[in-house]
């Protein structure tokens, strides 16, 4: 064992900064332990169960930086569920964090997707999860990660199920919780299953346009590279950034499949060190490539609701197709890819940009603990509330709302404040005025108008789609269960 596990401690260093003596300790007795507790054990492809799943799902937790007992969790993640370790075992031999972490993976069972309908009860404790320890859930995607590289060695109608329910919840939540590399990692490991026909078709279209795009982008690329070290005294990170395929079916959809209307099949990536550089870059950018109208957006100035920091600009190349350019911190760029697992890194050099208001949203998920709605009526505020769409939009003072897609002005009133939407008339949208119902876009600049004699009335149920908006209405009717408007049932 003491090669394998030498060859382990290796990786994981890789990816940390390097361990105390005492972390290096508990990892090798954690890999002992979990060894021993799964002996005998084979996973699908008949290999050894610890080492080519236990292990490599720990490795996944060393990659987004995670601490020595997350990364310990991640060895003994399934030894509760799997064998005859107990929660009491795992405290007697390590610590409580890592065993708290261990029953909460277990807890979480196994989500078996048969259509949300048949597994409500399965969602709501692995939101609730959410709202009880993000933690556990982090260790559950990164679980799932291994899970779905390994999927070519089940039946197809378990690789069919398995990727079905990998996009449908783990992706959204890696989505919602900002963690970029793990939601385009998720969402790609399962497209080619959950959606043969479309993979194959947005692949050979990728596949065809790659070539006119790599040599523009490597051009783009040394000039980019010559031009900021000359101006900033150093070598900036420039990565060079091809488009998941599963987030270019998505685009291609909204596009109506024409790759032209594509400007980040391949985009430069400039990380740079200081806030301000950030600007500079940009300057030069644009002295030298032309940017394309409307498409410069300042994630700085104004982050994203789930706290996303960058600068994005698409220029013309000049010889090719146009290009997408995004620039941004180091600090910015580990939130960007791991969100709200910055939180919990064990990089403490890296500070994220951010304020855990951007995650207050997990917050609300801990109602669903005494949830005493019907199942259909649950999965509708699920889908909208989790499963949809985002968009943000702001208020004249500039905060940033974050709301479904489809969400109106009453429902970005109730989201700013209880009291502001029971008290909404109306709402000016970019300055005009407009009614409550009005459906809002991402960006909108939104300024509720109150008055003093406002009642709310049923209608304002039809008009809203948050289930914090139907909540505080309800409560407000005095309606016991959730009123339905047709078109939503």
């Amino acid at each position: 064992m003491s090669r394998d596990f030498d060859e382990f401690l290796s990786s994981v260093t890789s990816y940390t900064e390097e361990l105390e003596d005492s972390e290096s300790k508990q990892l090798q007795k954690a890999y002992k332990f979990g060894r021993t507790a799964h002996k005998g054990q084979l996973r699908a492809n008949g290999q050894e169960y610890f080492t080519e799943h236990c292990v490599p799902v720990a490795l996944h937790l060393a990659e987004i930086g995670m601490g020595v007992d997350m990364i310990t969790a991640g060895l003994l993640h399934d030894t509760i569920e799997d064998t005859d370790t107990t929660n009491e075992d795992i405290q007697r031999e390590f610590n409580p964090t890592v065993a708290e972490l261990v029953e909460g993976v277990s807890k979480l069972g196994k989500i078996k997707y048969r259509g949300y309908e048949r597994h409500v009860e399965s969602l709501r404790k692995f939101f609730v999860a959410v709202a009880d320890d993000v933690r556990v859930v982090i260790v559950k995607l990164c679980d799932r990660w291994h899970n779905l590289e390994t999927l070519e060695f089940l039946p197809p109608e378990k690789q069919e199920r398995i990727a079905k329910e990998s996009m449908l919840v783990h992706g959204h939540l890696a989505s919602r919780l900002a963690m970029g590399k793990l939601t385009s990692t998720i969402n790609d490991l399962a497209f080619p299953y959950a959606d043969p026909d479309n993979y194959k078709k947005t692949k050979d279209i990728r596949d065809e346009n790659l070539g006119r795009s790599d040599k523009v982008i490597e051009s783009m690329y040394r000039d980019c590279l010559s031009e900021l070290t000359t101006m900033m005294g150093y070598n900036p990170q420039i990565d060079r950034r091809q488009k998941g395929l599963y987030s270019l079916f998505k685009k291609l959809e909204r596009k109506d499949w024409n790759i032209d209307e594509v400007y980040d099949l391949i985009a430069l990536r400039i990380i740079v060190n200081t806030e301000a550089e950030c600007y500079q870059a940009l300057g030069a950018i644009h002295g030298k490539w032309r940017p394309v109208l409307g498409r410069v957006k300042d994630y700085i100035a104004v982050p994203k609701p789930n706290g996303y920091q960058s600068l994005h600009t698409a220029v013309f190349s000049g010889s090719g197709p146009i290009v997408e350019i995004q620039i941004r911190t180091q600090a910015m760029h580990r939130f960007a890819e791991f969100g709200v697992a910055a939180h919990h890194s064990y990089k403490k050099s890296f500070q994220e940009p951010t304020k855990s208001k951007h995650f207050d949203w997990v917050q609300q998920l801990g109602e669903l603990r005494t949830d005493t709605r019907t199942p259909d009526e649950y999965l509708q505020e699920l889908r909208v509330d989790f499963f949809h769409d985002r968009i943000f939009a702001l208020t004249p003072e500039g905060d940033v709302i974050d709301l479904p897609a489809g969400a109106t002005a009453l429902d970005f009133a109730f989201a700013v404040h209880s009291e502001l939407g029971l008290s909404a008339q109306g709402a000016k949208i970019n300055g005009a005025y407009k009614a409550l119902k009005t459906t809002l876009a991402s960006e909108d600049i939104v300024e509720v108008v109150t008055a003093k004699n406002v009642q709310p009335k049923r209608d304002w149920l039809e008009w809203t789609v948050t289930n914090l908006a139907h909540s505080k209405i309800r409560n407000k009717l005095g309606l016991q269960r959730p009123f339905r408007a047709a078109k939503n049932s």
